[in-house]
């Protein structure tokens, strides 16, 4: 009887599942597994709380959906609390293996894990099968060598949609034998990871919750129930509400759902409904995905060093206390304020909200663009480690952008987004009495008019910390 261990890592799901599907290929039995890896709660190296609480609670339900789903097909999920290249080698020994089976990572510090693994099984003839099966086009039907990768995300796309057919979803198994353990272990509270509970804001876009069967009816609500998928190019620079985008970012950073799922579900909407720009751009935003995980790949650990993968002079200052002001929404900026605040208190934030954002620490603020990457790691429950330090190289202008010193002007971004000012007054509800037309940039307005509507800059609403901001005929 032939056992394999299933490494389960940030692919929490069973449909699409080539790990799951070689494990059963092979083994006469399979054993998934999850590590609850103790730095993961640790701190970042600016001394941030590496995984905040909405992301965790993320997890821990994904981690309870599939341990139900698993449960479905008569197998479980064993949970583990330690670092895997200590826990997994010893179970392995325990229960007589012949595999580790697991998917492929792209960043630093989850390769570091999977070489840790693979050393410890070496030494006991055990094989670690690692598996690429993270992004729609696979790694391996690239048109060009990975270090070849271009430097300019256009190029990538010409070329993969030209030459690189996507491969087939792999099917869900009906059944999965699995090998008796005594104790399958518990799932943490967030307590007992050092995590208070968050409040769920009513305010926020929607109620997110993690595992394979929320992901999948996420889907089938915003593709087939409320048919957005056919407007998603014209609303998905909006700032309220669920359907203004898809949300799938979540649950595709634990791979509760995948990519090529995602993809075939599109065109079976083009063959049953529209064809269109918008089904298009879903597709165009899930090959941006595949190329900042193979940007990963190609630059290492460059991406998270200061001067990102250009290598450019580091220039950005170290101020706390600016940061910190960034960090809680206190700039004084009611655009950025909003979206921070969004973030602090549920964990998600619009793409536009985070170029912004993201544009004023590092261009208005002067900060150090790390800082920015670390929050996002610690607060944004859809955190992928390869989309947003990616996307923080390309805001600070060390990344992969074709513009030189791209700059986003946060008053123009916000008129042109919120032309009413709806976002700004839900998230700051100091404001919420001013007229349409101060709301976006109100220390340009007659003190004494905002103090009729209870605003005094510098006591209900901070002043802006900075005196002025950036101009440029190139604004965007």
């Amino acid at each position: 009887m032939k056992t394999a261990i299933l490494w389960y890592r940030n692919d929490l799901r069973l449909h699409d599942h080539e790990a799951l599907t070689q494990a059963l290929a092979k083994a006469d039995e399979v054993l998934p597994v999850y590590c609850i890896d103790p730095r993961l709660f640790g701190k970042t190296e600016g001394g941030l709380p590496k995984t905040g609480a909405f992301r965790a609670q993320f997890l821990l339900q994904s981690l309870e959906n599939l341990r139900k789903r698993l449960q479905s097909k008569g197998s479980n999920l064993l949970i583990l609390t330690g670092k895997p290249e200590d826990e997994l080698p010893a179970l392995a020994h325990q229960v007589g293996v012949s595999w580790i089976f697991a998917h492929q990572e792209a960043t630093d510090e989850e390769i570091r894990v999977e070489n840790g693994v693979e050393r410890a099984l070496f030494r006991s003839g055990i094989t670690l099968e690692l598996i690429w099966g993270s992004t729609l086009y696979h790694k391996d039907d690239l048109p060009m060598p990975l270090q070849s990768l271009p430097d300019m995300f256009t190029q990538f796309r010409k070329q993969v949609e030209k030459f690189v057919e996507i491969r087939p979803t792999f099917p869900t198994p009906d059944h999965i034998p699995t090998a008796a353990i005594t104790s399958w272990g518990k799932i943490p509270q967030l307590t007992e990871l050092g995590l208070t509970k968050p409040t769920t804001d009513p305010r926020g876009v929607m109620t997110f919750e993690g595992g394979e069967e929320a992901g999948i009816e996420r889907l089938q609500t915003y593709f087939w129930e409320n048919n957005a998928l056919k407007e998603y190019k014209e609303t998905r620079n909006g700032l309220l509400g669920a359907d203004y985008s898809s949300k799938f970012s979540a649950w595709l950073a634990l791979g509760c759902l995948s990519p090529r799922y995602i993809y075939e579900q599109v065109k079976k909407y083009e063959d049953l409904r529209v064809a269109n720009d918008s089904t298009y751009w879903l597709i165009f935003e899930l090959i941006w995905r595949d190329y900042f995980r193979f940007v990963a790949l190609k630059f290492g650990n460059s991406l998270f060093h200061p001067g990102g993968i250009k290598g450019e002079r580091h220039r950005g200052k170290l101020d706390r206390d600016l940061f910190e002001k960034w960090k809680q929404g206190l700039t004084g900026v009611p655009f950025v304020d909003a979206n921070m605040r969004e973030l602090l208190l549920t964990g998600f934030m619009s793409n536009r909200g985070r170029q912004n954002v993201a544009s004023y620490l590092v261009k208005d603020l002067g900060l150090d663009w790390r800082l920015g990457a670390e929050w996002f790691e610690s607060q944004l429950l859809d955190y992928d480690p390869c989309s947003n330090w990616g996307n923080w190289n390309y805001v600070a202008g060390v990344g992969n952008d074709p513009r030189e010193n791209r700059y986003f002007h946060v008053v123009s971004q916000s008129r042109r987004y919120d032309v009413k000012g709806t976002y700004l007054r839900t998230w700051l509800p100091e404001l919420k009495d001013l007229p349409t037309e101060i709301i976006h940039e109100p220390w340009g307005a007659d003190p004494n008019q905002l103090k009729k509507k209870g605003v005094v800059l510098g006591l209900s609403y901070p002043k802006p910390l900075i005196s002025g901001l950036r101009t440029s005929p190139k604004n965007m």
